[in-house]
């Protein structure tokens, strides 16, 4: 692996494409992935590469780069606002127009791409369709359609999967942490290495799969119990959510994150509890069983057409909540209809 990207968990396919990118850059790329998937932790890099040409990550550059103080890596962030506005937008636009400061490449990049308004994306639209040869620009949202299509089909498509829980286990274990631990850690994070690296040292993590897998056996048709277990799911998530999204001093920042590692540990948890009912309705077909550590009595106690319908209701909310719809009425509906 190139020094660029060294310690960077899975995503070979994608940092052999970037590695190649580096010598001729596109003038504009779209990193997208779920949450937590490592994209910005990969842009971040790409980014250095494209402004030092060694690939060792001890040279002055390079570490200028990683720490926010190179002259030609701008970062675009909300400072302090929930979206990216127009003005911010301008600023780019004049910047992305005079020459680099150090060498020949000068690069934007916007780990929050996917809180542009339309009236920033249609500011830098014209930027993006004549750049200046110096200039890349690298944006990184959760999917394409978070930005205008005019802006998306300018850009460099990069699309980033999750990781293996293979690949996962290695790298915790490689960090210290004893297999079953790791083993368990890969499960909840789902594939999101971001996710499950801020969680290594919550205490909280090594129940949250068997609180999720819990759900199943405890749902009844009544309002009142479907109300007080989201509660208790949202209750038990507060403390990862506050581990997940690190220490900053900026409030706005800090809110943003915690959104984001809310949504992260919300989407994985309806993940496992989706693959209870998938694992019951290939139990009871003579297939093959994901979550081992389940009773095999409780997989058979709903019939299989029950558990295909559970499963896709689960599914369904993994979509809802990607509107940012109320949480807790969100999973409360949901409960509700599982049972």
């Amino acid at each position: 692996m190139s020094g660029w990207f060294d310690g960077i968990v899975g995503h070979a396919r994608v940092i052999s494409l970037l590695t190649r990118e580096i010598e001729e850059p596109a003038n504009a790329y779209l990193f997208v992935g779920a949450t937590a998937v490592g994209k910005a932790t990969v842009a971040r890099r790409f980014a250095t590469g494209l402004l030092c040409p060694t690939a060792d990550p001890t040279c002055n550059i390079c570490r200028r780069a990683r720490e926010g103080n190179h002259a030609d890596l701008i970062p675009v962030v909300p400072e302090g606002r929930a979206t990216l506005g127009v003005e911010q937008a301008r600023a780019v636009v004049s910047q992305a127009a005079m020459s680099p400061v150090e060498g020949g490449r000068k690069v934007f990049l916007f780990e929050e791409a996917g809180v542009m308004t339309d009236q920033a994306a249609n500011a830098i639209l014209k930027t993006l369709e004549e750049p200046t040869p110096t200039t890349v620009f690298i944006l990184v949202a959760e999917a394409e359609d978070e930005l205008p299509a005019t802006v998306a089909s300018r850009c460099r498509t990069v699309h980033f999967g999750r990781v293996s829980d293979d690949e996962l286990v290695a790298h915790l274990s490689e960090e210290g942490m004893d297999e079953e631990q790791a083993t368990e850690l890969a499960r909840v994070s789902g594939g999101r290495p971001g996710l499950a690296m801020s969680l290594s040292r919550s205490p909280e993590a090594a129940a949250f799969r068997q609180l999720w897998l819990s759900i199943p056996t405890r749902v009844t048709p009544r309002p009142g119990d479907a109300q007080r277990l989201a509660e208790e799911v949202l209750a038990a998530l507060a403390p990862m959510v506050t581990e997940a999204a690190g220490e900053d001093e900026d409030k706005e920042r800090r809110a943003r994150a915690e959104r984001r590692a809310e949504l992260a540990l919300l989407t994985s948890g309806l993940e496992i509890l989706a693959s209870w009912y998938t694992d019951s309705a290939s139990l009871q077909h003579g297939g093959p069983v994901r979550n081992t550590d389940v009773p095999l009595a409780d997989l058979a106690e709903i019939p299989p057409a029950k558990a295909v319908e559970n499963a896709e209701a689960v599914l369904d909310a993994m979509v809802d909540l990607q509107l940012n719809l109320r949480r807790q009425l969100l999973l409360a509906n949901l409960f509700a209809r599982l049972a």
